[in-house]
């Protein structure tokens, strides 16, 4: 990644890259990983994404990474952890979710992150989704008050399959979760296919991708959507189960991914795939996105 400027391909409308691998560095693991995997943009996860630790980083590895992404023009993301859910009914839970994403937050922005996605939760408890969404509105929108610096990460957003008492599965959902937290300006968002196909929204039915991102666009505003988790589905539309496929393997297809590309929504959204198979299986799934994106 220490192409000269003179050397450096032009950025392509839609960069696409992988969720790569940390543990031993960021830098030292994670670049070489999308190296490998023709990786055009990546994520990271800065904490156990199945934990409540929150540690404080390596600043020379911070540094080494900040530098290797601006010397590639490859953008970065910060994956928050999966436990953080702001509408639980445990306030435990929820005062280590505000510990937990601020941590996320903090680390995006020192290692260069241009956002930090996290899942938008459930309502836990048989609690209303009103009484959640209140909750939400107590503890992330200061969050997003303390982004006060130009580098600062934005706040992107996850819908989910569907399962349980989930506070954003279809499009429609954003819309009360976007108004919880006053349409604040360093909100955006992170569009995952197989979630939204598992959701209920057909991105295999004639003209299901356009649909989808026509109605992402009335219901949050243009310009939120700032990347796309990549992923076909092993499941049918609607199954509301979260399992990635890889691209063009599953129920979505590829033609889908395809119509991505084209809409005037994702201008300049990278694409990540968090799909199986390991390294070879993302090659081939980064390959397979660059081929349908065509003009290379």
């Amino acid at each position: 990644m220490s192409t000269s400027p003179s050397q450096r391909p032009a950025r392509a409308r839609n960069p696409i890259g992988g969720h790569v691998p940390v543990a031993g560095g960021l830098a030292k693991t994670g670049i070489p990983y999308a190296e490998e995997i023709g990786g055009e943009a990546v994520q990271v996860f800065v904490a156990n994404p199945r934990g409540w630790a929150t540690p404080p980083g390596n600043p020379e590895q911070d540094e080494a990474f900040r530098a290797a992404c601006a010397a590639a023009s490859i953008p970065a993301y910060v994956h928050a952890p999966y436990l953080i859910n702001f509408g639980s009914h445990n306030q435990e839970t929820v005062e280590k979710s505000v510990a937990s994403l601020r941590h996320s937050l903090r680390r995006g922005r020192e290692i260069g992150a241009l956002g930090v996605v996290v899942h938008t939760g459930s309502a836990t408890g048989g609690r209303e989704r009103a009484e959640a969404l209140a909750q939400v509105r107590e503890h992330v929108r200061p969050l997003l008050d303390e982004l006060t610096h130009d580098d600062d990460p934005w706040l992107l957003l996850e819908s989910t399959a569907g399962q349980g008492a989930s506070l954003c599965a279809l499009a429609e959902d954003l819309g009360p979760y976007f108004d919880a937290l006053d349409r604040h300006p360093r909100l955006g968002l992170c569009l995952d296919t197989c979630h939204a196909f598992a959701a209920g929204h057909d991105l295999a039915a004639p003209g299901g991708t356009k649909r989808l991102l026509d109605e992402l666009v009335d219901v949050a505003g243009e310009g939120r959507l700032k990347l796309i988790h990549a992923n076909d589905s092993k499941d049918v539309a609607g199954a509301h189960k979260d399992r990635h496929e890889n691209i063009g393997s599953g129920h979505i297809g590829a033609e889908p991914f395809r119509e991505l590309f084209t809409h005037p929504a994702t201008a300049g959204v990278p694409l990540v795939i968090e799909t199986p198979g390991g390294k070879e299986g993302h090659a081939a799934d980064i390959a397979r996105l660059k081929e349908l994106r065509g003009g290379e």
